[in-house]
């Protein structure tokens, strides 16, 4: 019984087989055809590999939302050389509710040189580098997304040589927490005091010619600190002309949450917008020497999500390849044959008419003359 339950289930199996079965008989070997079907097999196998390497790799998705969250902390990442003495410089946050937040919680002024070293420097020359790649192409962001926590610090590495020279500038670096509001971190003349009216800088015990606000930003970041991130104002480098030079940053933070196969962090994307001016009462242009960072929270939130192409979706991209071939291949080489059949013929009907046989009222003879067995003697 249950061999005669497995012929009728082989048997029904055979009715259902959908697939044309042709006889070896009908099927004729050709030149031209194995040389159409050695171009699709390699074909196939070249698109194959293409596409099981878009299958390894991965993109970044981008959806926007509304930032609700309007009550924590925002944190500012800083690393700024200026140069002037640190007993000259005060640096300080005052946002718009007229809130200023003291250096002294988390800024640390830091006497050293202003010249880098040949190793600082080609650090400093690499990411002056990728800032101009970046800005010329976009894309080049996400593979820094992807790269993040397994790339190099963008700090600058620690001076390898005992340099006698005495501090001539002052690296501030640390971080601040402040209100998620527009603000302004600026770097002036004079260390700064509270005031009931907003703030103020005692800078009038520091002589003019003292004034430099040459400086170096190593690192500014918004938000949880993310190694191996580059942001827009790393390693920018600005010298200046006059003692009395005010150096500006408009600055727009977006929130971002970025969520790869590496890392899931909160973190703040910024644009930059830079200016630079010659504070001149006399011509007009007024305002404090000094650096000035001003920046502004957006209402949108960015979330960063690393996505990878599904199995079933390879599967059937992969399907549609061979497929695709295979039927575009046949119809190619059914249509080439077909074109050179009608070519072929009309070129044996043209020899077979040059061959005719004229006849004497003028006519000419279409058939071949018979061919017995005395003619071959």
């Amino acid at each position: 019984m249950r061999r005669l339950n497995r012929k009728k289930t082989l048997n029904l199996m055979k009715e259902l087989d959908a697939f044309p079965k042709v006889p070896e008989s009908y099927v004729e070997t050709s030149a031209s055809g194995g040389t159409v079907s050695l171009i699709a097999f390699t074909t196939i196998a070249f698109l194959t590999i293409m596409e099981f390497m878009v299958y390894q790799d991965t993109w970044m998705k981008y959806e926007y939302e509304v930032d609700k969250d309007f009550t924590s902390k925002l944190r500012i990442n800083i690393d700024i050389t200026v140069a002037m003495r640190c007993q000259y410089v005060g640096a300080d946050v005052l946002d718009l509710a007229e809130t200023m937040v003291a250096s002294a919680d988390g800024l640390i002024y830091e006497p050293v040189p202003f010249e880098l070293t040949p190793q600082q420097k080609e650090l400093q020359r690499m990411l002056q580098i990728i800032q101009s790649r970046l800005q010329e192409e976009h894309s080049l962001q996400d593979v820094i997304f992807k790269s993040a926590f397994k790339s190099a610090s963008t700090a600058l590495p620690p001076r390898e040589d005992n340099s006698l020279q005495s501090p001539d500038a002052c690296r501030i670096h640390g971080h601040l927490y402040v209100n998620k509001v527009a603000g302004n971190f600026h770097i002036t003349v004079g260390k700064a005091i509270p005031h009931p009216r907003g703030h103020a800088h005692l800078a009038a015990l520091v002589s003019h010619e003292s004034y430099n606000f040459s400086h170096r930003i190593d690192h500014l970041s918004f938000g949880e600190l993310i190694p191996g991130i580059i942001n827009p104002l790393d390693g920018t480098e600005k010298i200046a002309s006059d003692h009395n030079q005010m150096f500006q940053y408009f600055i727009t933070v977006v929130p971002t949450k970025l969520h790869t196969y590496k890392i899931s962090a909160e973190t703040h994307q910024f644009s930059v917008t830079e200016r630079e001016r010659v504070i001149n009462h006399a011509a007009g242009s007024h305002g404090v020497s000094g650096i000035f960072m001003k920046y502004d929270i957006s209402s949108l939130m960015v979330t960063v999500t690393e996505e990878h192409m599904p199995f079933w979706q390879f599967l059937v991209r992969l399907c549609g390849i061979i497929g695709g071939i295979f039927s575009t291949t046949g119809i190619l080489h059914g249509f080439g044959r077909f074109v050179a059949e009608i070519i072929f013929c009309r070129f044996r009907l043209g020899s077979y008419r040059s061959t005719s046989d004229p006849l004497p009222d003028g006519h000419t003879s279409n058939h071949l003359p018979l061919i017995t067995d005395n003619s071959t003697h």
